[in-house]
């Protein structure tokens, strides 16, 4: 299999390099030779967070123009333009160079979202592939708002009240659409850019898409599109915590953020599913109000909690904002960062309060964690509805007239799903359920074990 050599690209936000670094390792368990194209700027914050890097990896980088890190406040739509530019002309001289040095590229992967290394591929008579970092329903979502069903979409958004049902998903209304399609949303390369990557699918002669999910947590949503092949090949989370095939293989690698070293002693010292973890992922900030309300709710459940909270751009620590933070100091743990899956997979933790990014969610499923949902942009309102709803692993926490969600919901939330009811009992009964199947499916024989050998097959044979 040595002759195998992939190609993937990553781009510098956690939430994307988590899964390809995963992905790549996967890959390379199974003889691919992989070379990872990515950006001066992770390069740079991976080093200052001395961060180690997978073994066994290529790693090639390129300026993307934003050496020094891209920022939510940044013009994102400049950002995707330059890294198309520059990042083609990277690609287009890596698989040449390779080419000549006798170690030829015989595919690519690419996360969602930059088609433009598809085009390089086709260029080369390379095949290509996106890795879709979001749930199957999103891409089936994305699909129907651009093929026939984009005005009823529009109907749920002008009518809270409103449902629709599209084929292959179930009932939504508007508080489970993705961020980008609704008529608040503020990112002009939201829907655009889905649009250029589903035209970009339509050019190639036999499309897949890689998808970190399993076949049994969205059956439906995978075979939602008949023109698209949709592959199962998740979830993306290291082997210690999955399969435990590879027990040094016990972090994604390549973090952008330091984390803190006084976290597992504390989580050793506490009861087992005692703790309450929060954490809102790599790039989004609460505003102080929202934050204020999740500490009064944390408060008032008066359990041990810990909460992770970055520091802002110019050191700040978020925490020092707090109104109530010496009160929190004495009840729980606050930190800049930590190894989500190892505190995940401890036993002292038995609630996870979470944005509902798809990594940290599929993260809760693998590791049997009931959650509660804040959900905040993008795919996350969509991956909320699929937790409480399909998964029923978690509940929602609703918001008020403000858009805010108040502490003693927080609260409620937090009682029930961590509560000796019936609803808290039955959560932790799915969740130890998908925590199953995740592990049957990355096993040997397994679902997505055997969409990843199938992958890499028809790479050899150029699809």
């Amino acid at each position: 299999m040595v002759h195998t050599h992939i190609v993937l690209i990553s781009v510098p936000f956690q939430g994307v390099i988590n899964p390809i670094f995963q992905f790549a390792k996967n890959l390379k368990r199974m003889g691919v030779k992989v070379t990872i194209l990515s950006s001066v700027s992770a390069q740079n914050r991976m080093a200052k967070a001395s961060s180690s890097t997978p073994d066994g990896l290529t790693f090639v980088s390129f300026s993307d123009g934003y050496d020094d890190g891209v920022k939510l406040s940044d013009n994102l739509e400049q950002f995707r333009s330059e890294n198309k530019l520059r990042g083609s002309k990277a690609l287009s001289e890596l698989i040449k160079a390779r080419s000549e040095e006798g170690f030829p590229v015989t595919g690519v992967v690419y996360p969602m979202l930059l088609p433009w290394a598809a085009e390089v591929a086709r260029e080369f008579n390379l095949p290509s592939a996106p890795l879709w970092i979001q749930p199957a329903t999103i891409f089936a979502l994305y699909f129907h708002y651009f093929n026939g069903y984009g005005d009823l979409i529009k109907k749920i958004c002008d009518d809270p009240s409103c449902a629709i049902e599209l084929p292959g998903l179930g009932k939504l209304t508007s508080r489970d659409l993705p961020t980008f399609m609704l008529p608040s949303n503020t990112f002009s390369f939201g829907l655009p850019g889905f649009k250029e990557q589903l035209d970009a699918l339509d050019a190639e002669v036999n499309p897949k898409i890689l998808v970190n999910t399993i076949d049994a947590l969205e059956s439906k949503a995978l075979r939602a599109i008949g023109k698209h092949n949709l592959i199962a090949i998740g979830p993306l989370v290291p082997s210690a915590f999955l399969d435990g095939k590879d027990p040094s293989d016990n972090a994604f690698g390549g973090d952008l953020l330091q984390k803190s070293r006084n976290y597992v002693e504390w989580l050793d010292s506490k009861p087992q599913s005692s703790i309450v973890y929060i954490s809102f992922g790599s790039f989004f900030n609460l505003p102080l109000k929202e934050m204020e309300e999740i500490a009064h709710g944390l408060l008032e459940s008066n359990r041990p909690f810990l909460w992770v909270l970055r520091a802002l751009a110019d050191g700040e620590k978020q925490e020092d904002k707090l109104s109530c933070k010496e009160k929190l100091e004495k009840q729980g743990l606050i930190v800049p960062w930590c190894s989500q899956v190892e505190v995940l997979s401890h036993p002292s933790v038995g609630c996870f309060v979470t944005h509902c990014g798809w990594n940290s969610t599929l993260e809760s499923l693998v590791l049997g964690i009931p959650v509660v949902c804040l959900p905040q942009f993008t795919d996350q309102p969509t991956n909320a509805k699929l937790l409480e709803d399909e998964f029923k692993t978690g509940l929602r926490a609703t918001k008020n007239d403000e858009g805010i969600v108040e502490g003693d919901e927080i609260k409620r939330c937090i009682e029930l799903v961590m509560g000796d009811g019936e609803i808290g009992e039955e959560i932790r009964k799915n969740a130890e359920k998908w925590k199953y199947l995740a592990k049957e499916a990355v096993k040997e024989g397994g679902s997505s074990h055997k969409n990843l050998r199938a992958f890499v097959d028809e790479i050899e044979d150029g699809f």
